[in-house]
């Protein structure tokens, strides 16, 4: 009886390790499936990947040619239309100095569609470099350096920093009838700006943004109205600012609220 049970509990043990049994066709098949999907795949773009015939090139063409972003695309049209790295050829474009911006297409059946932009230069940065309109050093030793851009000049890592300052400033002046020439930021931090009048306002490195604010809603309105006047403009107070006029004296200004007032009392404001 011992040896019965001794056995059917041997029998139990192997049924439990039994392997289950799969068709090869279950697996066979799928793969079969899988590899002629590839190699269909393989076989069309192998077909599709004839030689690029012809390149399309579209944009203003002011200080960049079709010949140059050519050239610098050359070896990767070497590859097949299906093929090309598109991706590379739009950093190649976007490399090239005075590229913006630059988008790469496939035209049916060997044809690549390529259209630039040119960057816009808005200031000059130190001697020869260029901005962008985003603030951007794109040019850092121009050829020719428009006479009429703004000239923007300070540390190396600051120019995004300077080029913000001037497009606020800027856009709070023309609608008084002012505009800037000059915005400088010195090593030590302390800025200093230049009207198109020729007016000189002195910011300083402490509170750059307070004396802004107060230049802007009181001092470029008295500048408006005197320019011929007025030689500069020294911010640097902790409570008012200093007018220099052409005939050498000075005005501090210590109530700015009261210059408000008197202002605004002359327009009839109040």
């Amino acid at each position: 009886m011992t040896r019965k049970q001794a056995r059917r509990r041997k029998q139990k043990k192997a049924a439990r390790f039994t392997t289950p049994k799969i068709r090869v066709a279950h697996i066979v098949t799928p793969v079969i499936a899988v590899a002629a999907v590839i190699a269909t795949y393989l076989a069309s773009a192998s077909m599709l990947d004839r030689p690029i015939r012809s390149i399309e090139i579209h944009g203003p063409f002011q200080r960049v040619t079709a010949l140059q972003i050519e050239e610098a695309i050359s070896d990767e049209l070497e590859d097949g239309f299906v093929s090309a790295d598109l991706g590379g050829i739009q950093r190649h474009i976007v490399e090239l100095p005075w590229i913006d911006q630059a988008m790469v297409a496939r035209r049916w059946p060997s044809r690549l569609r390529i259209d630039v932009t040119e960057q816009v230069p808005a200031a000059i940065w130190g001697k020869r470099g260029l901005l962008n309109v985003r603030g951007e050093l794109f040019v850092r030793n121009a050829r020719h350096v428009p006479a009429e851009l703004p000239r923007l000049s300070g540390p190396e890592n600051r120019s995004a920093d300077v080029a913000k300052r001037y497009l606020e400033v800027r856009d709070r002046l023309i609608p008084v009838g002012l505009d800037l020439r000059r915005v400088h930021l010195d090593p030590r931090g302390a800025w200093d700006m230049t009207l198109q009048n020729g007016v000189e306002v002195r910011l300083g490195r402490r509170e750059v943004d307070t004396r802004t604010e107060l230049f802007l809603d009181i001092v470029a309105d008295i500048i408006t109205g005197r320019a011929a006047e007025i030689e500069y403009v020294d911010m640097r107070y902790s409570n008012g600012f200093t007018i220099g006029w052409n005939n050498g004296s000075r005005t501090p200004v210590e109530d700015p609220q009261k210059e408000i007032d008197e202002m605004l009392a002359s327009r009839g404001d109040r």
